[in-house]
């Protein structure tokens, strides 16, 4: 039974949701104050979380950070706000996806099972522990001078030190790597990264690029490759 956290103030909401998912099979643990939210999560240890941006004592946002710095549980944002640059603040902060206020609880459902595939196809995908010293097979493994992307481990390695990327940050730079000197528009990085399902906006290819630039590209140095951006067009992993 996968387990759901909700975070909202809105009793009303909290009542409807917890009732649809506890219907739909789904163990239900709720929360209404922000300040309590990580210690919630922490007990409850849920699955994935619904997580309202509005909260009182701490925002969405922060709570957000905090549960990122110990946990990818995947978060999908709740907002009354129409503003890009919330998003854009969630998206870099690890929100996994957004669903504006009013909204219908079926639409809702449907995130989280798809947000919940995704999951489920990237773990299901990773080797068991006692595998994890194992070479990584052809077409699992990614490398250039100093830069490696490998998919067993998930693991990314530039100049010789492991890097951190969240999941989708490396299954989207393994992609690129994968195809070098290809241009992808972001629509075509959606649908092969994040697939069909996801309801997410271009915006959050341009924020998943940019945390992963940060990462791994070095001005100092004299990489043989980059993400570069084509104006108008997308992304292209490219090498020199």
């Amino acid at each position: 039974m996968k387990k759901v956290l909700l975070i909202d103030d809105d009793n009303g909401i909290i009542e409807v949701l917890k009732l649809y998912f506890e219907k739909e099979g789904y163990q239900v643990s709720t929360c209404m104050q922000g300040d309590k939210a990580v210690a919630t999560f922490n007990v409850a240890k849920p699955d994935i979380i619904i997580l309202d941006l509005m909260l009182p004592g701490m925002d969405g946002n922060e709570i957000c950070r905090e549960i990122r710095k110990t946990s990818d549980v995947p978060i999908i944002m709740l907002t009354a706000k129409t503003d890009t640059l919330d998003k854009v603040v969630g998206l870099e902060l690890g929100a996994d996806d957004f669903v504006p206020k009013p909204f219908e609880p079926k639409e809702l459902l449907a995130r989280v099972k798809a947000v919940l595939r995704r999951t489920e196809k990237r773990e299901g995908a990773a080797p068991e522990s006692s595998e994890s010293d194992k070479e990584p097979k052809a077409g699992e493994i990614v490398s250039y001078p100093g830069f490696i992307v490998d998919k067993v481990k998930y693991v990314v390695t530039v100049d010789g030190e492991e890097v951190y990327l969240p999941p989708k940050e490396l299954e989207l730079l393994f992609f690129l790597a994968s195809n070098p000197n290809r241009v992808f528009t972001r629509e075509q990085l959606l649908e092969n990264v994040w697939g069909y399902d996801f309801y997410g906006e271009s915006r959050t290819v341009d924020v998943h690029v940019k945390r992963i630039r940060e990462k791994i590209e070095n001005p100092d140095k004299q990489q043989s490759w980059c993400i570069k951006t084509v104006w108008s067009k997308g992304y292209k992993f490219e090498t020199r």
